[in-house]
């Protein structure tokens, strides 16, 4: 009983979070999903677009070029860990959503991976009719609540962003059970936590086999872009709206390049 009122403090205090940095942005957001979104702050977000850019190739690239050599069963097994973890976000915004099919669906294959595919290392569901969706998130959650995306930002390492899915990266985070259960001082599982690492090795690799996966396509469209960063903006832009919308919008999304 004592580890339990130790916890809620917790979990009210990261909910806490995230409604009051709601209660602050979406306002410059207004609740406009077809509002179009503006880059309020292009000189900053240029500036850190450069700055990622310069990382990129410093580490992260040279990082994911190295990674790329793994034998494929290798590189297969990561994705679907970190794919089968994602579930524990996916899942709660499915619900949110009113998506019960969906959220069915996620945790069916949750369940199935983590047991029969040992911690998700293999991806049975998917042989038993449980196809994988694309994820849903916090952000996503927003824009289907009807608020607009506000302004278009650019942050450091995580990349292109904008306000409403600013915000919805710290709900990702701090109401994420996988992160509940791994990081700080919080004994959700077994009465003991999964450790930091954990959470941060994850995350690392999630980051990693992604950056591997699209190495070429990256390098093809900073070749043929005349404006690399104009470019990522409107990609990114696609993509967001097309996820908000479930795959319904008007638009191309020409992220799909991104694997």
């Amino acid at each position: 009983m004592y580890k339990l009122k130790m916890l809620m403090p917790f979990k009210k205090r990261e909910i806490y979070l995230v409604l009051i940095l709601a209660m602050l942005f979406l306002p410059l957001n207004t609740i406009n999903l077809k509002a179009e979104t503006k880059d309020c702050f292009e000189k900053l977000n240029r500036g850190v677009f450069q700055l990622n850019m310069v990382l990129d190739k410093a580490l992260f690239k040279p990082i994911a070029s190295g990674y790329s050599y793994l034998p494929y069963p290798i590189k297969k097994g990561v994705r679907n860990v970190t794919s089968n973890i994602s579930h524990t976000v996916t899942i709660p915004n499915n619900l949110l959503q009113g998506n019960i099919q969906g959220a069915l669906n996620e945790t069916g294959r949750f369940a199935v991976n983590t047991t029969f595919g040992i911690f998700g290392i293999f991806d049975p569901a998917s042989k038993l009719g449980l196809k994988k969706n694309d994820p849903e998130d916090y952000g996503q959650t927003l824009g289907a609540f009807g608020v607009g995306p506000g302004c278009y930002v650019m942050l450091p390492i995580l990349g292109p962003s904008t306000i409403r899915d600013s915000i919805g990266v710290v709900g990702n985070t701090l109401l994420d059970p996988f992160y509940l259960s791994t990081v700080g001082d919080r004994n959700m599982l077994l009465d003991n936590n999964l450790g930091d690492r954990t959470y941060y090795i994850e995350e690392g690799f999630e980051k990693v086999d992604f950056r591997a996966r699209n190495l070429e396509t990256f390098d093809d469209l900073e070749k043929n872009s005349i404006d690399l960063y104009s470019t990522v903006r409107s990609l990114y832009l696609q993509r967001r709206e097309n996820l908000v919308n479930n795959g319904t919008s008007s638009e191309d999304d020409d992220w799909k390049d991104f694997k």
